[in-house]
């Protein structure tokens, strides 16, 4: 009788510890059943919210729940990137990545959270090189006699940004770190104001993103010079790299998927190969190369990598700049 209760009593204990890994399995098997949240910090409008809302549209098709896109501006998108953090970690909740996540960790003295060991990384979405632009009064038409003329005038010609810490304003702090020139930067606060002051002639030098500049590309009303990718832009082909003149350049805006730290790894794992079956999808492949983006597929930890890696790049150009926040 007594050998009875124990083995029964072993069995109830042994289900019991089981009970918390099926749970979670079964969770994950029915993620999602409700609709999810996915944060990001940009106002509407910008290649931010194009990102998340095409994701969205394609994640509430393959998994069958509506993504609905919150934007929370402002902080520097530090807002939103802790208001994902701590939110409740069951995939609920997710935030759209950006270089500002990457970038903020050196360019703010004090942060409420510390963004890589707070985040649980689930997949890369896309790259959007940043093309260099200048006003086509400039007698410059290549990199080499950018850097030539700038060395020749120094400070005199006025770098525009969408801002102190963005990717474009990083990018033309790239440049200068590795080429030794002296652009002043001036900051805008968004890329559109900064891209209107370049057409107009006020200012002669900008690092933009493809998707906002192209077609003045295209039309001459701004002259390209180079994009800062590793590969040829499709929307832009016949400009060269700024690598083939500065090897090892490369600066680009990149989005991808996290959520808080503790979400369940099936429920990533869920996401991940979702996101991944989309990126593979000829529609999206078709869409995302209309924008002129580079697919970014790959693991969770791989996006995690990427992460830390851009983090580590632009923390040394943030302290070579001296950048601060406005």
């Amino acid at each position: 009788m007594k050998k009875f209760q124990r083995r029964q009593f072993l069995q109830l204990a042994a289900g019991a510890a089981a009970l918390p890994v099926t749970s979670s399995i079964a969770s994950a098997q029915a993620y999602p059943s409700r609709p999810v949240r996915l944060v990001i910090g940009y106002t509407p409008g910008g290649s931010a919210d194009l990102t998340a809302r095409l994701m969205g549209q394609w994640l509430s098709e393959k998994l069958g729940q509506s993504f609905v896109i919150e934007n929370r501006p402002g902080g520097g998108t530090n807002i939103a990137t802790e208001q994902v953090l701590r939110a409740t970690p069951d995939g609920y909740t997710l935030l759209l990545v950006a270089p500002a996540n990457a970038i903020n960790a050196t360019l703010y003295d004090k942060l409420p959270f510390d963004f890589i060991k707070e985040s649980e990384p689930i997949a890369g979405i896309i790259r959007f090189p940043n093309v260099v632009v200048v006003h086509p009064s400039l007698p410059i038409k290549t990199i080499p006699e950018l850097i030539a003329y700038a060395k020749a005038n120094p400070g005199k010609l006025n770098m525009a940004s969408s801002g102190n810490g963005s990717t474009i304003h990083m990018s033309g702090e790239l440049f200068k770190m590795i080429t030794g020139i002296n652009m002043v930067h001036v900051p805008y606060r968004g890329g559109a104001p900064a891209l209107t002051d370049m057409l107009s002639g006020q200012m002669q030098v900008m690092f933009d993103n493809i998707p906002t500049c192209a077609e003045h590309v295209k039309s001459g009303k701004l002259r390209g010079l180079a994009v800062t990718s590793t590969t040829r832009s499709e929307v832009l082909p016949d400009l060269p790299l700024v690598a083939d003149f500065l090897p090892g350049y490369e600066a680009s805006a990149w989005y991808g998927l996290a959520a808080p730290k503790g979400t369940p790894p099936e429920i990533v794992e869920r996401l991940n190969k979702a996101v991944n079956e989309i990126l593979a999808d000829p529609k999206a492949k078709a869409r995302f190369s209309e924008l002129g983006a580079i697919l970014l597929p790959g693991s969770a930890p791989e996006f995690g990598k990427l992460v830390a890696d851009e983090t580590e790049k632009w923390g040394k150009v943030v302290k070579f700049a001296g950048a601060k926040v406005d």
